[in-house]
């Protein structure tokens, strides 16, 4: 496990840009931590260590997610199932639609994700909630089984944690 004085560097690598994606929303700029190869470890350490020896694929939501989970798959030595905004797939099985903080949206996933299947689900950003229980609700409508929910950051007064409760966070803002 990374130290608190890492993890500290690490989260200050992280940027706040207000007004983006749109006015009022507070985005959080995680590509400078990305680019520091030593922070990322220490994040990609932090975010599966709770949940080491318990999965079997790790499932990473669109599109920074994908980031974290390819470098958790890899420091894991486990594969990587991407989770896709809707019309991203040549060929999705399966599709979930919810409420985002600023709209709705939907995603989907290749059967890849077969009966059984333990999967430690990623995600950079913990906001209101609904894009990680979608992905709950889609590797189970596949037949998997969420072993573990990991984000970078929470966004604690946007109350995403209601609808996901067990969801392991590395930095809480």
């Amino acid at each position: 496990m990374p130290s608190p004085e890492s993890l500290a560097r690490a989260e200050s690598l992280i940027r706040t840009i207000p007004d983006y994606p749109e006015p009022g929303v507070l985005f959080r700029d995680i590509t400078p931590l990305l680019a520091d190869a030593s922070a990322l470890r220490d994040c990609i350490d932090a975010l599966i260590e709770p949940f080491a020896g318990t999965f079997d694929v790790v499932a990473g939501i669109e599109a920074r997610g994908f980031l974290l989970a390819g470098a958790a798959a890899t420091v894991a030595g486990v594969g990587l199932i991407p989770i896709r905004k809707a019309g991203k797939l040549p060929r999705p099985a399966a599709a979930v639609s919810y409420a985002l903080e600023y709209g709705t949206a939907t995603i989907e996933a290749h059967d890849d994700i077969t009966a059984g299947m333990r999967v430690l689900l990623l995600d950079d950003v913990l906001a209101t909630g609904g894009t990680l229980a979608a992905g709950h609700e889609l590797v189970a409508h596949l037949g998997g089984e969420v072993v573990g929910t990991a984000v970078l950051m929470e966004l604690e007064a946007l109350g995403g944690r209601a609808l996901v409760p067990d969801t392991h966070s590395v930095f809480v803002a």
